[in-house]
């Protein structure tokens, strides 16, 4: 019944235009080249989602590009609008409508909801990463959550967080 929850921040995006509105706001140049590595890292994850949830908005579903690439054609991939701006509950309760039959889902969000979400829903591990959390979820960061009940039990507690890697800690030139 073990499930694998992917949580990951967008990644960093331009300011560079300030007539745009922030939903439309696409990557920087550094945030291209950290969804890039991310991507590469998570191609080589145990397991590989089968289902993404993904903000609608711009820097999000840039960020996804580059993983959509490196998975399998038949991920089920989700765009949806109510993830932009969403709290860690509505976040939870989005995650809570996910079929069972789903057994590894990546979300791909915003903080502060993203952030919340996973200091929520986690309870072991290593302490040490849940204190990074707690100290902030940078842009681009993912963090790999196993998850002992069905979707609709999530809740308070119910994952262990047993991965957190940054873009920083990885190489432009992947392996």
């Amino acid at each position: 019944m073990k499930k694998s929850l992917y949580i990951m921040r967008h990644a960093k995006s331009s300011w560079n235009d300030s007539n745009l509105p922030d939903f439309e706001r696409p990557l920087a140049r550094r945030g291209e080249k950290a969804a890039g590595r991310m991507a590469h890292w998570l191609a080589r994850a145990v397991p590989l989602p089968e289902l993404v949830l993904c903000s609608s908005a711009t820097r999000a579903v840039q960020t996804y590009q580059p993983i959509a690439k490196l998975l399998s054609k038949s991920v089920e991939v989700h765009i949806e609008d109510e993830l932009y701006g969403a709290s860690g509950t509505e976040l939870l309760m989005r995650l809570r409508a996910l079929p069972d039959e789903v057994k590894s889902a990546l979300l791909i969000g915003h903080n502060p909801g993203v952030q919340d979400l996973l200091i929520e829903l986690a309870s072991d591990g290593d302490p040490a990463r849940l204190d990074e959390v707690r100290a902030g979820f940078p842009t681009c960061a993912l963090a790999t959550l196993r998850v002992a009940s069905r979707w609709a039990e999530l809740g308070p507690a119910t994952a262990s967080v047993e991965g957190l890697v940054m873009p920083s800690a990885l190489s432009d030139h992947p392996r």
